[in-house]
């Protein structure tokens, strides 16, 4: 199963990566593969990558779906021919998820780029779920942004480590699920291993890795019905019903695996895409000027109550709802994480149509790296920076092994609800 991950480029020597990642493309420079992460921080697309699919192997840090593939798109800017490219690239280079851990404001939620409909209602045609971030600017401007904006798209809200709605997440109709988004980590581009980090970057993540599961036991089944099943079994937080931060509800990996929800359900992403009408035919041609936008905040999610199986700490995100995790390595005693809301993959706002690193990724920084086994406590690096002192774990006779070749790995099944 692959997953697309549309963002700064992966770092695919990392030990936990390289057996996943795959040839991309350099949308930005050309000629790239986009297998090196071009982040000039700590290395965003690296982090959103070893949400879905890190291997575990060296850092002890195990992606949701540690089985699939990804296909690095380095695309750092979201105007509307680089955001119709990536998804068409990832299509026809055959990634069955593609994620975008990126947005750009728009005037309008209805606002989207014939160009980017029709790439849509291509990635669709050929059976592909494309996964977005609703935006980190809930608590200000609340812009709406594209792509998650747009009909086709499953939109990711964040939630908290308290089943509430993360504080800057989207308040917008356009969002669909939710997904962890406060206290979440990744791995740098260095190959520091981080244990915070906020935004809805992480939640459309864990998301595209949650679709990548159920597509890997599912292998016949197609994209929208597994969107219909992560909507419908969505595990309800904060006002009855559906609302404008978490949607229908976060993420509910073990509902969504049972595929017991009826055909005829509710499917409102596709019941979106199935509305509108777009000039031109899906295979291409040139769409209209992109809508103008505002300047958006940052993006950069939850936690914690731990499992220890065999030597391996997992961490639950959401307690007790049975929704993600991931697995590290037991840290020692005295390694606190970072702060609520901050998180180690920031970078500032970008209009759209405009070169640079990707917005809706910033957040704050200062998130503390796990440090390594031993015992010894280690100084938190200054804001910004990757703890020199930090050298990921090596493999050992405790960690899990991997599962099969296109089915869930059973260490990374959610506890029963």
């Amino acid at each position: 199963m692959t997953v697309a991950v549309v963002d700064t480029g992966v770092n695919a020597s990392l030990p936990d990566l390289k057996p996943a990642v795959v040839s991309g493309t350099d949308l930005q420079n050309g000629g790239g593969d986009g297998r090196t992460d071009q982040d000039t921080d700590e290395g965003h697309g690296t982090a959103m990558a070893s949400l879905i699919a890190s291997r575990g192997t060296h850092s002890g840090f195990y992606g949701i779906a540690p089985e699939a593939k990804i296909l690095p798109i380095y695309s750092p800017g979201v105007s509307p021919p680089s955001l119709a490219k990536a998804i068409r690239f990832s299509v026809d280079h055959g990634a069955k998820v593609v994620n975008f851990s990126e947005g750009a404001s728009v005037v309008s939620a209805n606002n989207c780029p014939d160009e980017v409909l029709r790439a849509l209602k291509y990635a669709d045609s050929k059976n592909v779920v494309v996964v977005a971030s609703a935006g980190n600017s809930g608590d200000s401007t609340n812009n709406a942004e594209y792509p998650g904006s747009c009909p086709g798209v499953l939109a990711v809200g964040a939630v908290d480590h308290q089943g509430k709605p993360w504080e800057q997440t989207q308040r917008q109709d356009y969002v669909t699920v939710a997904a962890p988004g406060a206290g979440v980590g990744g791995i740098g581009k260095t190959g520091h291993v981080y244990n915070s980090g906020a935004g809805t970057s992480q939640a459309s993540a864990l998301t595209s890795g949650a679709v990548a599961l159920i597509r890997s036991k599912y292998p016949q089944m197609k994209a929208r019905r597994v969107v219909q099943l992560l909507t419908n079994t969505a595990k309800d937080f904060g006002a009855p019903g559906k609302d404008d931060q978490l949607g229908y509800g976060v993420v509910s990996i073990t509902r969504a695996l049972k595929n017991d929800v009826p055909q005829n359900a509710q499917n409102p992403v596709y019941a979106r895409l199935d509305k509108v009408a777009v000039k031109g035919s899906a295979g291409g041609g040139d769409g209209q000027a992109a809508p103008k936008t505002k300047s958006d905040g940052g993006d950069s999610g939850g936690s914690n109550g731990p499992l220890v199986i065999g030597g391996i700490v997992v961490v639950v995100v959401l307690i007790g709802v049975g929704l993600f995790i991931v697995m590290r390595r037991r840290k020692p005693s005295g390694a606190g994480g970072g702060p609520y809301g901050s998180g180690p993959f920031p970078n500032g706002p970008q209009p759209m149509n405009q070169p640079g690193t990707p917005p809706s990724f910033g957040g704050h920084t200062g998130g503390q790296p796990l440090p390594p086994q031993g015992g010894q406590q280690f100084q938190a690096p200054p804001q910004g920076r990757p703890n020199p002192n930090l050298a990921p774990p090596q493999s050992g006779p405790n960690m899990a092994p991997p599962a099969p070749q296109g089915q869930p790995n059973p260490n990374l099944a959610p506890p029963p609800e």
